[in-house]
């Protein structure tokens, strides 16, 4: 988290709830990548995450007074965000549910060389990198809620069993389980299908023109490809991952990026906004 001491952070969270409004917003900004990130991979789209970190972070600045110390601040900021991301109904996924079968089927049966040429002179090899990222990613959306909150911190954040197991409110036994589990079936489903991280027969650079007509990717809004990936860890909340499974090397797409300007501008707006100060004087 910026490379912040946990004395540094605590002090700052002390200068924050005291009312010092640049500490706020060092604190804030600093959990941006953690918070964008996990909503990316729960919500599936860009956008989707990009509204859902807004609210998250909003959350974090008006509980923050809450926050006693009494575990890392980054597993603090995760259960707030697991709890509003888990329950967030607003995302496209949520109104369009997606399963295993129902992926695996378009890929068995989808009519791929039907399509017109659809690329609009963008080069087809990012185009396939833009879909093979998008194409991870939503797969994770044919997950439950839970199961996809386990997936992602388990083998995206690598948080070890027992922070997670408190940020969910299970064993650290019983979240081990359940993520071994959960990815053996991620794992099995890209060794059926995938060409690209298994042993499928499926090609995104063959799929680029079907995705582009489907409305999966767009020419035009390169949303992965366009992102930049973040620097080292977006969080530290691990000691060392449990090896529990010989799956992890199979989830090379789990990539993390910066987030959208947009979600710092709107922070610094809120903070110097009319909204913080009626927020700051309850």
């Amino acid at each position: 988290m910026n490379n912040m001491t946990n004395k540094e952070l605590l002090i700052l969270i002390g200068q924050a709830t005291a009312g010092d409004k640049r500490a706020l917003e060092t604190v804030v900004l600093s959990i941006q990548d953690l918070v964008f990130n996990l909503s990316l991979r729960m919500l599936g789209t860009f956008p989707d995450a990009e509204d859902a970190s807004q609210d998250i972070l909003l959350k974090v600045i008006t509980h923050l007074s809450s926050f006693k110390g009494d575990s890392s601040f980054s597993t603090w900021v995760f259960s707030i965000a697991v709890n509003h991301l888990k329950n967030y109904k607003k995302h496209m996924f949520a109104k369009y549910p997606l399963s295993f079968a129902f992926y695996g089927d378009d890929i068995v049966n989808g009519k791929i060389d039907d399509v017109p040429d659809l690329t609009q002179d963008v080069e087809k090899s990012i185009l396939a990198e833009e879909l093979k990222m998008s194409c991870t990613n939503v797969l994770l959306q044919c997950l439950d809620s839970d199961s996809r909150c386990i997936f992602i911190l388990g083998t995206m954040f690598k948080v070890d069993s027992r922070i997670a197991g408190d940020i969910l409110g299970i064993s650290p036994e019983a979240y081990r389980q359940r993520l071994s589990r959960v990815r053996k079936k991620v794992a099995e489903f890209l060794s059926e299908y995938c060409g690209e991280y298994g042993g499928g027969s499926c090609r995104c650079e063959r799929r680029v023109n079907y995705a582009i007509q489907n409305r999966r990717i767009s020419p035009k809004h390169l949303d992965f490809t366009g992102a930049k990936p973040t620097e080292g860890s977006v969080a530290e909340v691990k000691s060392a991952m449990e090896e529990i499974d010989g799956y992890s090397q199979q989830f090379a797409f789990c990539q993390t990026y910066q987030p959208p300007e947009q979600i710092k501008q709107y922070i610094r707006d809120f903070l110097n906004g009319t909204a913080f100060s009626t927020v700051a004087d309850t």
